[in-house]
């Protein structure tokens, strides 16, 4: 899945590369807002001339990292560490293709979904510089296929999946294996249409050969989510998608 920098061109390359940056920056102030917490803090004035009556101390506010957001970010480098093992286990395509697990919706809904999307683009940022898995150049490509499309979209398959239902639970991991699965499939097409944009290769070669190869991978993917989830639970590991108020409606 991971695209090298020769299937796109400069165009398409940093027009990605331009969405994948605004989408990092935006993601990460929401999320960085949630790590903290604010302290007031009360400090005292100097006399100053002319005197304000009944004014002698100021109030400040300071931000301090919270228990919350230390666990937050205690989880999101456990899963960046598992999704980043697994995304090193390639999948040959041929042509110069590859294919792999992704691991978005399984982020997404331990996580939160931007959440998710931060350590997908830290994993592959990871993988691109220090392992030339996927090219730099092609970086926001891949940050876009694999975090928007992948994370972000498989999360939102999984609530347009359950938002109907009342007992969540009950469909949780069947929803999931069937959002994991779509959000392999999508990426797989959303990095067929890049390259076809880029003249590398025709649309009608590219597309047919991504998708049968993308399905197999998916379902193994939608396999491996669902058996981890099936194992956090069992566990009693907090999972962000059932703190939804909806999530405990029986």
């Amino acid at each position: 899945m991971h695209l090298p920098n020769e299937f796109l061109n400069n165009g398409t390359a940093a027009g990605l590369a331009g969405i994948a940056a605004l989408a990092v920056g935006l993601v990460t102030q929401k999320v960085r807002s949630t790590f903290f917490e604010k302290i007031p803090i009360l400090k005292a004035r100097f006399a100053t001339f002319p005197h304000n009556m009944g004014d002698g101390a100021s109030m400040s506010i300071q931000h301090r990292l919270s228990k919350l957001g230390q666990e937050k970010i205690w989880r999101m480098a456990a899963i960046g560490s598992l999704i980043f093992s697994a995304q090193m286990v390639n999948f040959s395509i041929g042509g110069g293709i590859s294919g792999h697990l992704l691991g978005g919706v399984l982020a997404a809904l331990i996580l939160g979904p931007f959440e998710a999307f931060l350590v997908m683009s830290v994993v592959l940022a990871t993988q691109a510089f220090v392992f030339a898995d996927g090219g730099v150049i092609a970086l926001g490509a891949n940050i876009f296929n694999i975090g928007i499309v992948g994370a972000l979209g498989g999360y939102s398959y999984f609530i347009f999946l359950t938002k109907n239902s009342k007992q969540i639970k009950k469909i949780f991991l069947r929803s999931a294996f069937v959002a994991a699965w779509l959000s392999v499939v999508f990426s797989a097409v959303a990095a067929s249409l890049e390259i076809a944009w880029s003249g590398t290769q025709s649309l009608p070669i590219v597309l047919p050969s991504m998708i049968l190869t993308h399905i197999s991978i998916g379902l193994g993917e939608g396999l491996i989510t669902i058996v981890i989830l099936f194992f956090l639970q069992k566990k009693n590991f907090s999972l962000e998608i059932l703190k939804r108020k909806d999530s405990y409606a029986e």
